[in-house]
């Protein structure tokens, strides 16, 4: 257990959570492993205790490195001179730090301080843009209950951040904000593209006006860049954007029976991009797409207006039966990759009870770290208390999200980084510590974060390159450095500096020193990134016959057993969750499609390459509570645990579900809580309800809250994510102890195990 507390106070101190916390010393031991080296990294992970530092990083001079000074730089004091760890080159300090000495550190030398964040001072301080992009085609209290949250939404904002609007239907309206008294907008036809140069001279913006270029260009640095109608502070434009919201009107075009509304979203979204594109370049920027259907019309469109044409399902795209989708996922791809180059973020709100297109426009979000939220409708408090938490703040008063972020890797020479999977896109900057093997967006030491939120985390992956025959120094150690640079929400330029470093080891000789080192929960998450990426491009059948493979290596390889005899394999304590995880993984919205729609798979998929080790485990395998008269305990996620007497309640992450067992359904129905001397019933009942509370109160986007009871056909949520250890298929066991079956063939836990052990034990395999 000292193993895992050193790797919680890891997490809490750096937020970093390396699959291997003891490092092979050679590229053969490494690949030997199974599982690669990674980490996950959440680069703006909330630390209270960190010291607000009010200058500029000190970087090493070589200009292929440039790597930050830390706690693990050796340092003369005497000479006032530093060693890099990263390329070992001798560096004076700068003026300021004539004063230092063993007594007296810098912050950035303190080992506590393995993560520190600058606040850089030089940089100018630029206002927030949201952009938001409405589609009009909806139900008319879809569209009042929307127009409501976004009035909200406007006193959650700062005075001097600007705010534009743009409507769409059959046609595409870009509102002016800046006019008094009469509302005007620029309308574009919904069935042509524009490129950006074409929007910027039909608005007539982004001109740099004559006498600004004629006058002192010093000042001119200081200025924000050029203001224009569309985009206006919401001190200015309050009241009048306000009114204009309240004013929206339904899509005037009439609709046939049997058709769809027709909905230009392509163009919106291409005309947002564009306008940002040409005003506020390397800003940080919000595009808020509120779509309630899918595109019909124009280029980006995803099914046809006829009704009686169903939007494509899986089913569908594996047929190849797809008339729109590939020229569709093109156009957003498209427009994805020119937000993220300008660094603007795109988010999207779709409601609706049928699919919107999230399959084809998943990258708008997924490469410029924007929010997708999926709703049935927008007149539910799941969309209006998820919209509401998108503005939330810290304790300082500040929003959580933060614009524009750089990562920079920076290793020792030993390692070298593979690749990043996660809410980023590569900046294609080659350095000397780019690995050749390339895993998820690789051949870059660098990635670009549009947005950040202190849950964002990425999955790094390196390569050790050190050859076998060239051994590392006893003692020696690996390190890596992750430099951030973003826009905080105040305005201000900030770098986080995180550096660690591990020690090395002889897999021949020290194996079980690396597995002691093994963290299963970060490994299980960083093989889900994987799992998902490869199915983003593969045949889902082959995504589960590699994790088989990649688990039963595992286990053959870290497993005490005797040749061709399944009973005496064992795992040790580090490595007995992981084939339990894989087990989850395996039967997981995330690989099985079956039942889900393609828009669904999308969302998934989008928030498990985002969100943090906790929770991304909580989507991979649910945390069940068992509520009794004998108190409250976490039970097995386990067909075993569903017995009448007991009240579960089940996170999934996407749910949280209360189940009622047969008799407290009883019970409950008699109205037993409600009556005098029944108190204990009535504290039962609540307590999940408050345990549920305090989950939802911090969870983002909100979960589906689901109260159902045994036998009712919302328990199909609790159904389907045990673990089916009773079932049809062994009555003999059946109800024994009043534990509920699943009517399921799928395999159980055990069974699996079973097969893995006679898989990893066995000669020929």
């Amino acid at each position: 257990m000292a193993n895992y507390d050193f790797i919680r106070q890891n997490e809490e101190r750096d937020g970093v959570r390396f699959s291997w916390n003891v490092w092979p010393s050679s590229r053969l031991e490494a690949t030997r492993m199974v599982v690669p080296l990674s980490a996950l990294y959440t680069p703006l992970k909330e630390r209270p205790d960190l010291p607000p530092i009010q200058y500029d990083p000190v970087l090493c001079s070589r200009s292929t490195c440039r790597a930050v000074l830390n706690p693990f730089c050796q340092v003369d004091y005497r000479a006032k001179l530093w060693n890099c760890n990263f390329c070992f080159q001798r560096n004076q300090f700068p003026n300021q730090y004539r004063g230092i000495s063993e007594q007296q550190q810098p912050a950035e030398l303190i080992p506590q301080f393995t993560t520190i964040e600058y606040t850089l001072t030089r940089a100018p301080s630029a206002p927030l843009i949201y952009l938001l992009v409405i589609d009009t085609c909806m139900e008319e209290e879809d569209l009042q209950a929307l127009k409501e949250s976004l009035q909200m939404s406007l006193s959650l904002l700062p005075p001097n951040a600007l705010i534009g609007l743009i409507t769409y239907g059959r046609m595409v309206q870009v509102h002016e904000l800046g006019c008094e008294g009469c509302s005007k907008s620029y309308v574009f036809r919904g069935t042509k593209d524009l490129t950006a140069k074409q929007i910027q001279d039909m608005l007539g913006i982004g001109r740099v006006p004559a006498q600004a270029q004629r006058g002192n260009q010093q000042p001119q640095q200081q200025q924000q860049p050029p203001m224009n109608k569309f985009l206006q502070p919401v001190h200015k434009c309050d009241m009048n954007l306000t009114d204009l919201l309240g004013e929206l009107q339904r899509d005037p075009w009439p609709v046939s029976a049997g058709k769809r509304p027709l909905r230009s979203t392509g163009v919106a979204l291409s005309i947002a991009v564009g306008l940002l594109e040409c005003t506020f370049p390397n800003t940080g920027a919000r595009i808020m797409l509120f779509m309630g259907g899918p595109p019909t019309q124009g280029p980006g469109i995803v099914v046809g207006d006829e009704l009686k044409t169903t939007i494509r399902s899986h089913h569908d795209i594996e047929k190849d039966n797809v008339k729109f989708m590939r020229k569709a996922i093109k156009h957003y791809d498209g427009l994805a990759k020119r937000a993220a180059n300008f660094g603007h973020t795109i988010d999207i709100y779709a409601c609706n009870l049928d699919q919107t297109g999230l399959h084809e426009m998943k990258n708008c979000c997924n490469f410029t770290g924007g929010h997708m939220v999926m709703g049935d409708s927008f007149n539910t408090s799941l969309f209006k208390q998820t919209f509401q938490r998108v503005f939330s703040k810290d304790v300082k008063g500040e929003f959580k999200m933060a614009f524009g972020g750089v990562l920079e890797v920076k290793t020792s020479r030993e390692v070298k980084v593979s690749g990043a999977i996660g809410p980023c896109v590569s900046m294609d900057v080659k350095g000397p510590s780019v690995s050749d093997a390339e895993v998820g967006m690789g051949g870059t030491c660098q990635w670009k974060f549009c947005g950040l939120y202190p849950n964002s985390t990425v999955a790094l992956f390196f390569e050790v390159v050190n050859q076998h025959n060239a051994p590392i120094p006893q003692g020696g150690r690996g390190c890596v450095q992750f430099v951030t640079q973003y826009q905080h929400s105040s305005g201000q330029r900030r770098v986080r500096v995180t550096t660690l470093a591990r020690n090395w080891a002889d897999a021949s000789t020290q194996i079980q020193h690396i597995a002691a080192g093994f963290d299963q929960e970060a490994a299980a998450v960083l093989m889900a990134r994987l799992a998902v990426f490869r199915a983003s491009n593969e045949e889902g059948a082959d995504v589960l016959r590699w994790l088989d493979r990649m688990l039963i290596r595992l286990c053959q390889k870290f497993g005490e057993y005797h040749k061709d005899n399944p009973e005496s394999f064992r795992l040790a304590q580090e490595f007995s969750l992981y084939p339990q995880f894989m087990f989850h993984l395996r039967r997981s919205q995330f690989l099985q499609v079956f039942n889900n729609s393609p828009d669904e798979t999308s969302f998934y998929r989008h928030m498990l390459m985002r969100e943090d080790l906790t929770q991304s485990l909580v989507m991979i395998q649910p945390i069940l509570y068992s509520y009794s008269f004998n108190g409250t305990e976490p039970v097995l996620l386990d067909s075993s645990s569903i017995l009448p007497d007991r009240i579960l309640l089940m996170d999934t992450f996407f749910q949280l579900l209360i189940y009622h067992g047969k008799t407290i359904a009883s019970w409950y129905k008699q109205g037993y809580h409600e009556q005098a001397g029944h108190e204990n019933f009535k504290q039962l009942l609540e307590a999940p309800e408050a345990d549920g509370q305090e989950i939802l109160q911090n969870r983002f986007p909100m979960p589906r809250y689901i109260v159902c009871e045994e036998g009712k056909s919302q328990a199909r949520f609790l159904l389907s994510k045990v673990n089916p250890s009773q079932t049809h298929n062994n009555m003999y066991g059946w109800g024994q102890d009043g534990s509920a079956p699943v009517l399921t063939d799928d395999v159980s836990l055990q069974v699996f195990m079973d097969h893995l052990k006679k898989l990893a034990v066995s000669t020929s395999s």
